[in-house]
């Protein structure tokens, strides 16, 4: 539908062939992005610039909402400078306008290495995590394949982020690093190695256990459970929107 009639709760059953379920494969966001919301409402701000980090304006269910989703077709969806510095000004505007934050987080944490430390790229991190926790509207979290390390907290899964829901769909991996990795760096082999990677299979469903997630959801139901957050975030609303000054210093 068209022309602000896409407005209502739909599946998405194109989204299991838009997103891989190989978390070492790269996909294009955008593409879900869209899907998610409401047809042809989609405004992509900065396109060419920080390209690991998707920023969209779009509409939700007929609401102007902000969309910050990790971009895995541009450096597997990790953090870089760029990227941090393009999120944090756009949530900042986001902020400003009381606009709802859609966070689509699929990325394998901060960009690490040599360049990335060179450019800076904890302090533009730390940016970008102090932007999203000043962020006062409501935040709608969901981790579609991975989040790991600092990126999931600049993606604002911390469940103290004050966020109105965190999903994750079945299979999302977690923790510092990937187990692949851990099991690498710690040399582990054997059954030490098949436990730990089997144990990140179910840490979507861990975490939603000790309530770090609100939901563990079918993917093709990701439009009607941000539909639901966002009715419930109206009714949380405790009066008129008005002008907010910026608290703080960003780094």
């Amino acid at each position: 539908a068209e022309n602000g009639q896409d407005t209502g709760p739909r599946a998405l059953d194109d989204v299991l062939d838009l997103v891989p379920a190989d978390p070492r494969k790269g996909y294009d966001v955008r593409p879900v992005v869209e899907l998610v919301c409401d047809a042809g409402s989609v405004l992509e701000l900065q396109p060419g610039f920080g390209r690991a980090v998707v920023s969209a304006l779009a509409h939700l269910g007929g609401a102007p909402v902000a969309v910050v989703a990790n971009q895995p077709a541009v450096k597997a969806g990790s953090i870089d400078t760029d990227a941090a510095d393009k999120a944090a000004r756009f949530l900042e505007l986001a902020d400003a306008f009381h606009l709802p934050v859609v966070f689509l987080a699929d990325n394998p944490g901060v960009m690490a290495g040599t360049a990335a430390e060179r450019s800076g790229i904890l302090r533009h991190a730390a940016r970008m995590f102090a932007a999203q926790a000043r962020v006062r509207s409501a935040k709608l979290h969901v981790t579609m394949r991975k989040a790991y390390g600092f990126g999931s907290s600049l993606m604002a899964m911390n469940p103290f982020d004050g966020q109105t829901v965190t999903l994750a769909f079945p299979g999302a991996r977690l923790g510092a690093m990937p187990a692949e990795s851990g099991a690498d760096a710690a040399g582990l082999e054997g059954d030490s190695r098949d436990l730990l990677e089997h144990s990140e299979l179910g840490g979507a469903y861990s975490a939603a256990d000790t309530m770090s997630y609100d939901a563990v959801i079918d993917p093709r139901e990701l439009r009607n459970a941000l539909l639901d957050a966002l009715r419930l975030s109206a009714t949380r609303a405790t009066g008129p929107v008005a002008p907010r000054a910026p608290r703080g210093i960003l780094p």
